[in-house]
């Protein structure tokens, strides 16, 4: 009987994806990107070895939240130092900082630890439709 494949760090090959945001719910495209940072959609996915490709999100700031979150959803920020603690809506994280919205929700879905940190690294978020990573031949998820 043959042992299950593990891939090795060595052996992985890397694509580049380009996920439009336009009209995504926000929750939708996180796990379509982490799914993707993963690796999870090869069939060579090993779990302790980061094997995911690199994602690409443009149109951040034409995201959707469904419901009242935009006023009900509150992003937390600590400096550490006593009162220091800062809120936002979810109206004002994406009228002023749509990338940090997307990055988070993204992050959030991905392991914690070592390898979550790695996995992390190959995600790239833009506000707009333009991106400076075309040499890379990025294929564009529908």
């Amino acid at each position: 009987m043959k042992d299950s494949y593990m891939q090795r760090k060595e052996d992985v090959v890397r694509n580049w994806y380009v996920i439009d945001a336009e009209g995504m719910n926000l929750g939708r495209l996180a796990t379509k990107a982490a799914h993707i940072l993963r690796g999870k959609h090869k069939p060579t996915f090993t779990p302790h070895v980061d094997c995911g490709d690199y994602v690409i999100v443009v149109n951040a700031s034409k995201v959707n939240l469904t419901g009242n979150k935009l006023d009900d959803k509150i992003y937390y920020n600590h400096s550490g130092y006593t009162g220091g603690l800062r809120e936002r809506t979810a109206r004002e994280m994406k009228e002023n900082y749509p990338v940090e919205m997307v990055e988070r929700a993204i992050k959030g879905m991905l392991p914690k630890g070592r390898l979550g940190r790695s996995t992390y690294k190959k995600l790239f978020v833009y506000a707009g439709s333009e991106h400076p990573h075309m040499a890379q031949k990025p294929v564009k998820m529908d």
